[in-house]
């Protein structure tokens, strides 16, 4: 198991230079991007970037939402309740009134699909379980920091509410 907090992820700039992104783990085969997990907020009304062959799932975590509106895609984006979209499809922001912090994880499109949704309790094995924690956790006996993320490849016991990201690598 490995546990990072705050002063393990990296602050960047936006691919598409609007804003800034707190990047939490990633991981990356031959030049390629598998998975990546990272924060970011969203202040205004505007354009997400596009990552080619990627597909993006973004929880909200704090703020009033937003609603993602592009080709075909119409997404409500309320706190706590993920959502997923291509990562090559153009889409925007339109913010509810206010700034709101989200989640987001990037998984290459040749992977499965993740599983991302806020637990607690036992969580079985299965892929490489991500564990962000929304309050202060304990993952596997060992305390994690309100926004701390738990790495475990194996089944994990969570005390306290995470949003569990099962990633298939």
């Amino acid at each position: 198991m490995r546990i990072l907090g705050c002063s393990d992820y990296r602050e960047m700039p936006w691919a598409n230079g609007k804003g800034v992104t707190v990047e939490l783990a990633k991981a990356m085969r031959h030049g390629r991007l598998l998975w990546r997990l990272s924060m970011a907020v969203v202040a205004e009304d505007g354009p997400f970037s596009i990552f080619p062959d990627i597909e993006r799932n973004l929880t909200v975590l704090d703020g009033a939402g937003f609603r993602l509106l592009g080709e075909a895609i119409d997404l409500d984006c309320q706190p706590l309740r993920p959502v997923a979209f291509a990562g090559d499809i153009p889409v925007s922001a339109v913010i509810y009134g206010g700034v709101s912090t989200d989640f987001n994880v990037m998984t290459d499109r040749a992977l499965p699909l993740p599983e991302v949704a806020v637990s607690s309790g036992q969580l079985a094995a299965g892929g490489l379980l991500a564990m962000f924690a929304l309050d202060k956790a304990v993952v596997n006996d060992a305390a994690v920091e309100p926004y701390g993320l738990a790495l475990v490849e194996g089944a994990a016991q969570v005390i306290g509410r995470v949003l569990a990201v099962r990633l298939f690598v």
